[in-house]
């Protein structure tokens, strides 16, 4: 990994599971509140340190791609922790994503579409999983006609796993989350702590500092402790040893229903992350009303 390398090391937390997501994608087209919090660059071994961390702390479940250059750096982590006896590989849930190279762009920078079927790819994905060489196979930002179109096609052998998609207090997904509950299909949120809206950060929002005040938690736990009760996972971007070990401090503390209401409440159907150099592609997923 280059030392100009963005990281983004996200933790994953649902129930009892404690995961650390780390992609560190060139380019990132989110941007902003996260990324701002942890700092945007990782130094050679950085990524390394904070898995080897993660896994120290109890961490079970890493996400990482070749696009984004940090499968390396996993795996020499991973590796020094097993050969510790500190964790098995089977204890462990690896995360990565298709394709070796990175994203044609053309002259005006957007991405150069492929004609393929996002179904065919998905048939080549399930051979992954009967050639024993992936566990489970899964969808990132699906709207529900794609996601219904995958699960209603005709020889489907294996559904997906879960659905990423970008989901906070601004964006609360509502309707998405519960089409693809409903079809026994989990869902996991990206970029939960957002950005700013009208040149106010989400977690400076007065609703999130007055339940975090009366929890003695931070607003950054409040924001993970809601996305679980709505049993959903939670990926929160952290390379900052502190923030690994403070967001997995969210199992000692409940919301109660009030702050579940004014949490929901603050939805404003807002959406930081549409990757506007792919607007132009067929599947482009965020025209649909959810």
């Amino acid at each position: 990994m280059s030392q100009t390398t963005k990281l983004k090391a996200r933790n994953s937390i649902s129930g009892s599971e404690k995961e650390l997501q780390i992609p560190c994608p060139e380019g990132n087209e989110e941007g902003g509140g996260e990324e701002e919090r942890e700092g945007t660059e990782a130094g050679p071994g950085e990524v390394t340190e904070a898995v080897k961390l993660a896994i120290d702390l109890g961490y079970t479940h890493f996400d990482c791609a070749s696009l984004y250059h940090n499968e390396s750096e996993v795996g020499t982590a991973v590796y020094s922790k097993i050969v510790e006896d500190i964790v098995t590989r089977e204890d462990l849930f690896i995360v990565s994503k298709p394709g070796k190279k990175e994203l044609p762009l053309d002259h005006h920078g957007n991405v150069i579409p492929s004609d393929t079927d996002y179904l065919e790819t998905w048939e080549a994905m399930e051979e992954l999983v009967k050639a024993g060489l992936v566990k489970a196979i899964g969808v990132c930002n699906f709207n529900h006609e794609q996601l219904e179109r995958l699960l209603k096609k005709p020889g489907l052998r294996i559904k997906p796993v879960t659905n990423q998609i970008e989901c906070h207090p601004y964006l609360t997904q509502k309707n998405l989350i519960g089409f693809c509950q409903e079809r026994d299909v989990s869902v996991t949120a990206y970029y939960p702590f957002g950005s700013s809206w009208k040149g106010v950060d989400l977690m400076d929002d007065p609703v999130l500092q007055r339940i975090a005040q009366n929890h003695g938690k931070t607003p950054a736990q409040i924001l993970l402790r809601f996305q679980i009760q709505r049993n959903v996972t939670v990926i929160p971007i952290a390379l900052n040893p502190h923030h690994i070990n403070e967001n997995i401090q969210v199992f000692d503390f409940e919301l109660k229903e009030e702050d579940m209401d004014a949490i929901l409440g603050l939805d404003k159907n807002l959406r930081w992350v549409t990757f506007p150099t792919t607007e132009n592609h067929k599947d482009y997923p965020f025209r649909a009303e959810y």
